[in-house]
């Protein structure tokens, strides 16, 4: 019988960990990168605020792991400028996501990243 592999049968591959990154002041997290390649892509996301602060999400589909690229923002079409506890989600590729305080007061802001796979 033919199953398409010889030897071991392919091993399936952890989906990723869920990510957190947390800014307390108008800045920008680090990029969180994702597996592009992954199929289905499907991420799943969130973000907890304590306090007051304006936020919006953004993506790229440039290589944040290489330092010769200045990466390209864009914003999530849904998740922009807010400032209450939000979730979405991203069924395409990206490269990376982060999170944009645009605002802040006081608190803290939570992007926490999950990917399928």
């Amino acid at each position: 019988m033919n199953r398409g592999w010889l030897g071991h049968p392919p091993t399936r591959e952890p989906a990723m960990r869920p990510t957190s990154i947390t800014v307390s002041s108008a800045t920008t997290s680090a990029w969180i990168p994702v597996d592009h390649r992954k199929t289905p892509f499907n991420i799943g996301f969130g973000v907890v605020v304590t306090n007051t602060c304006t936020y919006k999400i953004q993506h790229t589909f440039d290589d944040v792991q290489d330092s010769a690229v200045s990466p390209t923002a864009f914003d999530h079409p849904d998740v922009t400028g807010e400032t209450t506890n939000q979730d979405g989600n991203y069924a395409f590729p990206v490269r990376a996501i982060r999170l944009n305080v645009t605002a802040w007061t006081s608190g803290t802001a939570t992007l926490t990243v999950i990917q399928a796979g």
